[in-house]
């Protein structure tokens, strides 16, 4: 059995790095920009029950709940440390959100429990069985007919994105970047049963190819 099949990486790999980690998507990738894109895309409606899958700050999950008051908006993260920020920053903007602590590939929630789930800068850090695992679980707490929107790392679009995302990969592990670079995700996603998977848009950044994904769970 691998011994690192249930390891939590955090953000930037390093936990002395996660301090950095909000100011330099800030900076550097225009997180706001496409974070709301993403918000936008889910077409949240009024009463629906949302997964922030992979939280970490909760920058997310905050703008979720901003501009979609009255869904009901749930984080989760794997990492304590984050998340005790996270919930810090909750009370500061007098949001209501559920932080949860737990596993993207062991999700401690009922079966049909969501209806959109949106996940940001996440499966680029899983292992390709975690990948798995992930997405099969994110299938089994989805609604018929919910939806799965994805921010990750994209297939380079060319030899300078190519080039730029080697730095993600040093820090985060070539292994697990490998079907981020290889544009494998949509197929990650049909394998676990989702359909009329797109994927809905692309950014340069200063890191590679930053894609956007949608995936329905149409039964």
């Amino acid at each position: 059995m691998d011994k690192n099949r249930n390891q939590y990486i955090p953000a930037l790999k390093y936990d002395w790095l996660t301090p950095v980690y909000d100011p330099l998507l800030k900076w550097t990738m225009g997180e706001f920009a496409f974070k709301r894109q993403l918000v936008r895309q889910a077409g949240i409606e009024k009463n629906n029950r949302v997964l922030d899958l992979g939280c970490g700050k909760a920058t997310l999950t905050l703008l979720l709940k901003k501009i979609h008051p009255e869904a009901e908006v749930v984080g989760l993260d794997g990492d304590l440390k984050v998340l005790e920020i996270a919930k810090t920053k909750a009370v500061k903007t007098g949001l209501k959100i559920a932080l949860d602590r737990g596993m993207a590939f062991e999700l401690p929630y009922p079966d049909r429990s969501f209806d959109r789930v949106l996940s940001s800068l996440v499966f680029h850090h899983l292992t390709r069985d975690n990948k798995v695992r992930t997405l099969k679980e994110v299938f089994r707490v989805l609604k018929p007919g919910g939806e799965l929107h994805v921010a990750d790392w994209g297939k380079p679009q060319n030899t300078l994105m190519r080039v730029a995302f080697l730095l993600v990969q040093m820090l985060d592990g070539f292994n697990t970047t490998a079907d981020s670079v290889n544009g494998l995700l949509p197929e990650l996603f049909s394998q676990a049963g989702f359909e009329d998977i797109q994927q809905t848009d692309r950014h340069i950044t200063l890191f590679g190819t930053l894609a956007l994904y949608r995936a329905r769970k149409t039964k």
